[in-house]
């Protein structure tokens, strides 16, 4: 069985992924599943496990090559059902890191299941059922924004409301080029960009050093 399962994965085989996670993804992805039945953890059209996996948990897991390991702390803005915040703490709680995930969500229901789901993987999360928008001074290692808000917001977000963090890591889609663009017209920042494994007109950025441009 453990064999089948791995096939799944094999588009992770060059990422530095440990493969004692599979099991516990595969869990995640039936929790969602069973939920999903009674509330809308995500799309009902896309709560089947083939869609979920590749959409969402191998999707996620490209973030780890950007995670900063060296800081105990990461922040998932927006995570919604998990993505990628309760996927990178999967990963890092069975390579024996010492990383906590604190996951921003303002739904009460998705709040509940991700306390659910941590509880039940032993995962060393913190479930915050607020709005990020309105807290400040914050600090952290790695910041991951999936599905969450433009780039332009999220930015001027960290910007604002983080004292402190080491990078901030975004999903780009079809039309990241152009608002990359657009948006380092306002700002500057350094930044690597890694093509997505998922969808060809997607891709991550790693952002540091975050600076507004002078007019």
């Amino acid at each position: 069985m453990q064999k089948d399962i791995l096939k799944n994965y094999q588009i992770l085989k060059e990422l530095n992924v440990s493969r004692e996670t599979y099991l516990d993804l595969e869990y995640y992805i039936s929790m969602i599943i069973e939920k999903n039945k009674q509330i809308n953890i995500i799309s009902k059209k896309n709560a089947n496990t083939e869609v979920i996996r590749m959409r969402h948990v191998v999707d996620s897991v490209q973030v780890y090559d950007f995670i900063d390991l060296n800081y105990n702390i990461a922040h998932d803005l927006g995570t919604g059902a998990g993505f990628p915040g309760i996927v990178m703490a999967i990963i890092t709680k069975n390579l024996g890191k010492d990383m906590k995930f604190k996951l921003y969500e303002k739904s009460y229901h998705k709040s509940l299941f991700l306390k659910d789901v941590s509880k039940q993987l032993n995962l060393d999360t913190e479930v915050i059922q607020e709005d990020i928008f309105r807290s400040s001074e914050l600090e952290t290692g790695t910041i991951i924004s999936r599905a969450f808000k433009p780039l332009p917001v999220v930015i001027d977000l960290v910007y604002k409301n983080f004292s402190s963090y080491r990078n901030l890591i975004l999903f780009m889609g079809k039309n990241g080029k152009k608002v990359l663009t657009q948006t380092l017209k306002e700002w500057d920042f350094d930044f690597k960009e890694k093509q997505s494994l998922t969808n060809k007109d997607s891709f991550l950025l790693n952002i540091k050093n975050i600076k507004r441009k002078l007019n």
